[in-house]
């Protein structure tokens, strides 16, 4: 094949090598500083302008969409939820969506609509957001199952915050193209197809984007080992800016900010909270272990977005945790969790214990690998004692 015919390996990308190189090194705390430059943390915009798409009431909050350009890719989308009403400045929260292997949408999971706006998702990848896309074929409660059937972000509002729940790196509106796949990603996607047509089975959008997704970020963390960053740090480069975005939103007191996610979610909370001084308090929810308890049986349990090459140089997991100036931290583990062995999450209890005299909480839960109704509650009340 011919080289001008071969596909780009990073579809809607291909601007991302040069804007890494042009913002080196994310403004972070001294002591954060290593875990910056392992990562790779490009320099997020200074002012960011947030564009408000439509805003609408209902059921006692207010839900905002949001759009904003970061310099390279695809617009980010996000969505801000509050009580409706609301008057003084309210403590204000960065929802970050899971992986799950569901790239086709992202913060959408978290947000529950109000009628005739829908979930967005079905517009072409590699587009900016627009203001009301039609229904994505995921939608509804299933959508957020992993969440003990609610809407994360919508649920959090209603307790009295203001929360952002954005798109990152890979995910939903930040998503790749992948319409003309790379090669090795379109070997992958032929056999899913194969087997789909076996099963006389008519996958969705959404089926189609994630199978060829899950290969796919094998590529997107190779082209972020050649631009000098990975794929972990791009997201926390745009979990930065949504903060920045967050903090500086009316209504939001930008002295009262935390975060909180689940799965990947819980590790982006971990993570931004290493890297930002401004979050007071988070919540890591179902990703929590040290690194050795990962090898050999765990590794092919997680993404890139933990296994970051060099990572384990700095420190074990846990110990990332000392970086933050947060207040205090809630850490919640399920002891049937599927992705990590008991004896890992055990000892990461330990340490964590051990290094944050008062300020760790730990609570172990049984279930597996999910977000409960129960867990969500004792999150919510955990961040409306440290920030309200």
């Amino acid at each position: 094949m011919d080289a001008a015919a071969r596909p780009s390996a990073i579809p809607g990308y291909e601007d991302w090598p040069g804007y890494v190189r042009d913002h080196p090194g994310a403004q972070v705390p001294e002591a954060s500083r290593p875990l910056a430059l392992v990562l790779g943390v490009s320099a997020p915009p200074q002012d960011i302008t947030a564009t408000v798409d439509w805003e609408e009431t209902y059921d006692g909050v207010t839900t905002s969409q949001l759009s904003w350009q970061l310099g390279f890719g695809p617009a980010t989308r996000a969505w801000l939820v509050k009580p409706a009403g609301a008057t003084a400045p309210l403590p204000g929260v960065l929802a970050l969506h899971c992986h799950a292997g569901n790239k086709y949408t992202g913060a959408s999971r978290l947000i529950d609509f109000p009628p005739g706006r829908g979930e967005p998702g079905t517009e072409q990848a590699g587009r900016g957001p627009g203001a009301n896309e039609s229904r994505a074929p995921e939608s509804g409660p299933s959508r957020y199952s992993l969440y003990g059937g609610r809407a994360l972000a919508t649920e959090l509002a209603r307790d009295g915050f203001a929360v952002l729940a954005h798109d990152t790196f890979a995910w939903g509106s930040r998503r790749f193209n992948l319409d003309h796949p790379p090669w090795r990603t379109a070997d992958a996607l032929s056999g899913f197809r194969a087997r789909w047509r076996e099963e006389g089975h008519q996958p969705s959008a959404a089926e189609d984007y994630n199978a060829a997704a899950a290969f796919h970020e094998d590529t997107v963390a190779k082209a972020a080992g050649l631009a000098g960053t990975s794929l972990a740090g791009t997201v926390a480069h745009d979990d930065l800016a949504a903060l920045s975005v967050l903090a500086a939103l009316p209504g939001v007191d930008p002295e009262r900010l935390g975060c909180l996610g689940f799965s990947g979610g819980g590790g982006r909370s971990l993570l931004l909270a290493a890297l930002s001084p401004a979050i007071r308090s988070y919540v890591v929810t179902a990703m929590m272990t040290t690194f050795d308890s990962l090898l050999p049986t765990y590794l092919d349990a997680h993404s890139w977005l933990l296994q970051t090459p060099g990572l384990a140089r700095l420190g074990d997991w846990p110990g990332f945790t000392a970086l933050p100036a947060a207040v205090g931290f809630l850490v919640q583990y399920g002891i049937s969790d599927p992705l990590f062995p008991e004896t890992g999450m055990r000892d990461a209890d330990r340490v964590l214990a051990g290094l944050h005299a008062g300020a760790y909480t730990g609570s172990f839960w049984p279930v597996g690998h999910e977000f409960t109704f129960d867990m969500q509650q004792e999150a919510f009340a955990f961040l409306g004692r440290a920030l309200k």
